[in-house]
């Protein structure tokens, strides 16, 4: 099996999707995994696996700020409702009136 190591910037949408169904309220210090990389740098990664490969994907602020926006564009994509459009404001009131 091989392993690759991910950084967020490289995500696709098969390893974000892996990620977001393994993780959906997101994770927690006891699904990170600490290792060092080839040059002896500090790496904290999630695992994510598929049939033939493991996935680290490199934690940082930004990896969570990618899976919540995946999670809520995916979420827009199901919902069927329709969205609710913002009225301009005017600067008058509703009886006429300068405010």
């Amino acid at each position: 099996m091989r392993r690759v190591i991910v950084d967020y910037k490289k995500l696709n949408k098969n390893i974000l999707n892996l990620l977001v169904e393994k993780f959906p309220d997101g994770y927690n210090d006891n699904d990170i995994i600490s290792f060092r990389n080839q040059h002896n740098e500090a790496i904290e990664a999630v695992e994510v696996k598929t049939e033939d490969t493991i996935y680290l994907v490199k934690i940082s602020k930004r990896l969570a700020d990618t899976m919540q926006n995946f999670e809520d564009d995916d979420e827009d994509d199901n919902d069927n409702t329709t969205a609710e459009i913002p009225v301009p404001v005017d600067s008058e009131d509703i009886n006429g009136n300068d405010k």
